[in-house]
């Protein structure tokens, strides 16, 4: 009997140095050296596990900070200014906008005027269209035909007036920049121009659609 007590008794005591010792193991945290008990080992074992830990918790509050650093860096840093090329930077400040109300109304009027003018001295195609407006106009309002009628007479007229003023500030604002020929400015110059015979041609069909049976009809009435 005391044979078999004594035989359970160390299989019990073996279980629990078994779990102590795998507690003991899972406790040994890194750089720790493991020993033996009652063993002595170097005096400075402890202040290796102590280096190392702080070395560690040294790297991750560094590695903390910078990472804290990156994140706040695009926010805290100041923003630079914008480049005169860029379309976003403010537009230099112009004396002529700051009119307001009855004003700004006034010296549109006079730039507008001074506009005409300029076109009617120097472009001889606004002048010329100018003078088959001066025809055109009172025969759009003599003509009997519908209101609606009459305003698509006047407005393809005056439509030929206005693309013809857009065409002149085009080839004034190309021959501002450069005099010389390049492939760019005559492109523009010729659109601007095709524009123009669009207008001329839209003028010519709503006169013919709409003047022209009129026309017939008088002729064929006076023969």
């Amino acid at each position: 009997m005391r044979s078999s007590r004594s035989s359970a008794e160390g299989a019990s005591n073996g279980a629990l140095r078994a779990v102590e010792s795998t507690r003991d193991a899972s406790s040994i945290e890194p750089f720790d050296e493991v020993r033996e008990p009652g063993v002595p080992g170097p005096a400075n074992a402890v202040h290796r596990v102590t280096d190392a830990k702080a070395t560690n918790s040294g790297v991750n509050v560094c590695g903390g900070a910078q990472q804290n650093a990156s994140h706040d860096s695009p926010r805290d840093a100041p923003a630079e200014p914008l480049s005169p090329d860029d379309p976003l930077a403010p537009l230099p400040f112009n004396p002529y906008k700051g009119n307001r109300g009855l004003t700004r109304a006034w010296h549109a009027m006079k730039n507008s005027l001074a506009g005409f003018r300029v076109a009617i001295r120097e472009e001889s195609a606004f002048r010329q269209e100018l003078t088959l407006a001066a025809i055109l106009i009172p025969c759009g309002l003599v003509v009997p035909v519908e209101p609606v009628s009459r305003v698509l007479l006047l407005g393809s007229v005056l439509l030929v007036l206005i693309v013809e003023l857009l065409n002149s500030s085009v080839e004034a604002a190309i021959d501002r920049i450069s005099l010389e020929r390049h492939e760019l400015s005559r492109r523009a110059k010729d659109l601007g121009s095709a524009a123009v015979m669009v207008a001329l041609g839209m003028c010519v069909m709503t006169w013919g659609v709409i003047v022209g049976p009129l026309v017939v009809g008088w002729v064929r009435a006076s023969l």
